[in-house]
C-alpha cells in the first residue's frame, strides 16, 4: 500500500503576500497623423485608459505609453513603444491593454514578434476590440489570422491614399506648408501668395547664382546681412539654398508627385524617375521670378556639376558664358569644350 506524506506550508506569508499583490497594468495608444481630429481622439484614448485602469482595485497604473503622429507598420519609429518595452524588460509591467490589433501593430511579423517576446517576459497584451489575451493558450493562432488582416488593412489604405493623392494631382489641387517654404505665405482660401519680404530673398538668391556667385559665396553674404531663413534661423546651408534655386514654384508652375512611396510597410519613398506619373500644373500662383531666369539657373548648375562633379562650389568662380562657349568640340569624343577657372587656396 502507498504511503502518502503531506509536506506542511512552511511560510504561509509568503502565499497571503502574493495574493495581494497587484497586476501593473498600462495601456498603449497610438494615432498616426497630427491632424486635430486624430490629436482628439489621441487625448481621449489616453484619458480613458487612465482612468479604467485605476477604478480597477486588483490594478496598478503603470502609466500610459503614446505615440502620436506615427504610423504602426513598423515599430521602430514609435519612441514610446520602444520605451513601453524596455520598462517590460525591467519588470515594471505585467500587462499591456491596446484598443486594438491595428493600434498595436500593422505589420504581422512585427506584432508577432513583440507579442512573443513580451511573453517570455511574462507580459501579456490585452486587445480590448478582438477580446483577446496574448498569455492565453490559443492566442498566438488568433493574433496571427487577425494581424495579417489588419496588415492588409494598412495595404488597402496606403493605396486608397495613394489614389486620393493622385485623383487630387490630376485636378491640379495640393496642399503646400509654407513653414519652410521661403517667399510665400498661405491666404485663409488655401492659395499660394507672395510675401513681399521674403520674396526679395529669393530674388537675391537668383540674382547672386546668375551673377556667378557659387552656393557658399551666396550663403556667406547672407549670414553677413544676418538675413532669417524661412524657419527663422539665421545659419543658411548650401543645401537650402540649391532646393530654393531648383524650385519650379518660384515661377509659379507645380510638379506634382515628385517622390513616390516604394513600399507601405516602413513608408521609405524615392524620388519619381519616372516610375510614376507626374503632373505639372502651370501658372498655379504668382511667380517671384521670371521663367527665363530659373531655366537660366539649372543650366548654370548642371554646367558646373559636369565640370566640376562633387567638388565644392567654395573654391571655384564661375561665369556663365564665354566668347567659344558651346562652340569647341573635342575631335575624339565630340563633347563640347568648357571653359573652367579654379582658384585655389594655397
Amino acid at each position: 500500500m502507498k504511503k502518502i506524506t503531506t509536506i506542511a506550508v512552511k511560510n504561509k506569508g509568503a502565499i497571503d503576500d502574493k495574493k495581494l499583490e497587484k497586476t501593473r497594468v498600462c495601456a498603449y495608444c497610438r494615432v498616426s497623423t497630427d491632424s486635430l481630429k486624430q490629436a482628439e481622439s489621441f487625448e481621449m484614448q489616453t484619458i480613458f485608459y487612465e482612468d479604467y485602469i485605476k477604478k480597477k482595485i486588483e490594478w496598478e497604473f503603470a502609466g500610459i505609453y503614446a505615440d502620436q503622429g506615427t504610423t504602426g507598420t513598423k515599430t521602430d519609429k514609435r519612441l514610446q513603444f520602444k520605451k513601453m518595452i524596455k520598462d517590460c524588460e525591467l519588470g515594471k509591467i505585467d500587462l499591456i491593454i491596446t484598443k486594438s490589433i491595428s493600434r498595436f501593430a500593422r505589420n504581422t511579423a512585427d506584432c508577432l514578434e513583440a507579442v512573443r517576446y513580451l511573453r517570455s517576459l511574462n507580459v501579456g497584451v490585452y486587445f480590448e476590440r478582438e477580446n483577446i489575451n496574448t498569455l492565453g493558450a490559443d492566442s498566438e493562432l488568433i493574433l496571427s489570422i487577425l494581424s495579417s488582416i489588419a496588415q492588409d488593412e494598412a495595404r488597402s489604405m496606403s493605396e486608397n491614399i495613394r489614389w486620393s493623392f493622385q485623383k487630387k494631382f490630376k485636378e491640379g489641387k495640393i496642399q503646400i506648408n509654407t513653414k519652410r517654404f521661403l517667399g510665400y505665405d498661405l491666404s485663409e482660401d488655401g492659395k499660394l501668395i507672395v510675401n513681399p519680404e521674403e520674396a526679395k530673398i529669393v530674388k537675391r538668391i537668383f540674382r547672386e547664382y546668375l551673377d556667378g556667385k557659387s552656393l557658399n559665396g551666396i550663403k556667406d553674404g547672407l549670414e553677413k546681412d544676418k538675413i532669417k531663413t524661412a524657419t527663422g534661423a539665421y545659419t543658411w546651408h548650401g543645401s537650402a539654398i540649391k532646393g530654393i534655386l531648383s524650385n519650379e514654384k518660384y515661377y509659379g508652375d507645380l510638379i506634382l508627385q515628385k517622390t513616390y512611396t516604394v513600399d507601405f510597410l516602413n513608408n521609405k519613398k524615392r524620388k519619381n524617375k519616372g516610375e510614376v506619373p507626374q503632373y505639372i500644373v502651370e501658372g498655379h500662383h504668382e511667380a517671384i521670378v521670371s521663367k527665363e531666369d530659373f531655366l537660366k539657373v539649372q543650366a548654370m548648375m548642371s554646367e558646373r556639376a559636369a565640370q566640376f562633379g562633387n567638388v565644392p562650389e567654395i573654391r571655384h568662380k564661375y561665369n556663365q558664358r564665354y566668347a567659344f562657349s558651346g562652340k569647341l568640340i573635342c575631335g575624339n569624343c565630340g563633347a563640347t569644350l568648357k571653359k573652367k577657372i579654379v582658384e585655389q587656396q594655397s
